[in-house]
């Protein structure tokens, strides 16, 4: 069993097989622009529909310890668990992994030499970028933006 699976199957157990066919199954939303600026704030749309950054250190994210999921504040689908939030110290939350199949990747061009940017699955707002550089057991640092994501605590 690789460690992707072990994850899953750990996640599976914790919220029960009936949460985890409610929150793997979801449909695409298409919205129009008119529609994603009445759904979002400015910074919000900025970040999720223009592929843009917000400034390091500014996200009251970067602080969250509780236990919860954090979810696409553009469309509500659930993207990572708290279990998956470590301190990367590089000013934007982040996570070693995430929900499977709740995030696509895309290679991004934009500073020249090519990263991998990730969106919602559901939405296609725009998250941030995965790198490398994060703890076990996956190496990954999905480093994320703080008003692309909605914080929503265990009960």
């Amino acid at each position: 069993m690789n460690r992707r699976m072990w994850l899953q199957q750990l996640f599976v157990g914790a919220i029960g097989l009936a949460g985890a066919a409610k929150l793997w199954a979801f449909e695409k939303l298409n919205l129009s622009d008119d529609q994603w600026r009445q759904r979002l704030t400015p910074e919000q749309y900025y970040i999720l529909r223009d592929e843009g950054t917000e400034p390091a250190g500014s996200s009251a994210l970067n602080d969250e310890h509780r236990d919860g999921l954090y979810h696409c504040s553009g469309c509500d689908l659930a993207l990572f668990t708290s279990e998956m939030k470590y301190e990367s110290y590089s000013g934007w939350p982040s996570f070693f992994d995430h929900i499977p199949q709740h995030i696509e990747t895309k290679r991004d061009f934009k500073l020249i030499w090519p990263r991998t940017e990730y969106h919602c699955a559901r939405c296609g707002g725009h998250q941030g970028h995965v790198f490398d550089d994060g703890p076990k057991p996956t190496g990954k640092r999905w480093c994320n933006n703080g008003l692309a994501l909605k914080f929503v605590p265990s009960a």
